[in-house]
């Protein structure tokens, strides 16, 4: 499925260029609309990022993404600075479906455990970010990709597969907002290598045939964020490509 993709600043849409908020591209301050249409043109997952929160969990925006998340009809997964169980509860509270965590998986893996426990596998997305180096080690980069965790992408899956881990969101840090195609062998790899996983790729997409060639890669989901918003093609568009593999 396609999964449009909005990062919001401040109630603001926004870009980043590979994580720093110091190359930040604005999109205009009407996220719900945005979001309304892509419901209309056939999205049945939307995935939110509320960098505030990221930055400071304190700021967190709950008030925004409730209206956003009461204003659309469907799947919502929502991410951003997830550092306790009570950031997951309220997001589950305002009406997310899925929490999407990241670092913190890495970081306090026992911890992130509880919540699959205590939530259910169904509401928490693992977000892992990858490096890979020349000899396709696929180092997870943390704390907005500042840190080496000191793991791999296949090392964290097993680690939480006895929790009930079911979706995975991989990004391929080199190629996010770029615009220069998803890492389809990556995915390849990986889906073969966990097949009971919903992997959702995520990072590159600029143009219809980046959407096609995921198509045979055995992901579940693609993000698409930044193609979106500048009008490179369209959410109808976007998920016709997708099923017409």
């Amino acid at each position: 499925m396609i999964i449009p993709a909005l990062d919001l600043i401040d109630g603001k849409v926004v870009r980043l260029h590979q994580g720093d908020y110091g190359q930040q591209r604005d999109y205009g301050s009407a996220p719900l609309p945005r979001l309304q249409q892509y419901a209309q043109e056939g999205a049945t997952v939307l995935h939110l990022v509320d960098l505030t929160g990221a930055k400071d969990p304190a700021k967190r925006q709950i008030a925004l993404l409730k209206t956003l998340l009461d204003g659309v009809d469907v799947i919502v997964q929502v991410g951003g600075g997830i550092r306790h169980r009570d950031d997951v509860k309220a997001l589950l509270d305002a009406g997310a479906s899925r929490v999407v965590v990241g670092s913190t998986a890495v970081k306090q893996p026992d911890e992130v455990k509880r919540w699959f426990a205590e939530f259910g596998a169904e509401a928490i997305v693992l977000a892992l970010d990858v490096r890979i180096d020349a000899n396709n080690r696929k180092e997870v980069a943390i704390s907005g990709w500042q840190e080496a965790a000191g793991v791999t992408l296949e090392q964290v899956i097993a680690d939480f597969q006895p929790a009930g881990l079911k979706h995975v969101l991989c990004t391929d840090i080199s190629r996010d907002g770029t615009l220069t195609g998803s890492n389809v062998a990556l995915y390849q790899e990986v889906t073969a290598r966990f097949p009971e996983i919903a992997f959702q790729s995520s990072g590159g997409i600029g143009e219809l045939k980046d959407i096609a060639a995921l198509r045979g890669s055995g992901v579940q989901g693609v993000i698409v964020g930044r193609a979106l918003l500048e009008g490179k093609f369209t959410v109808s568009e976007a998920i016709s490509c997708w099923q017409n593999g």
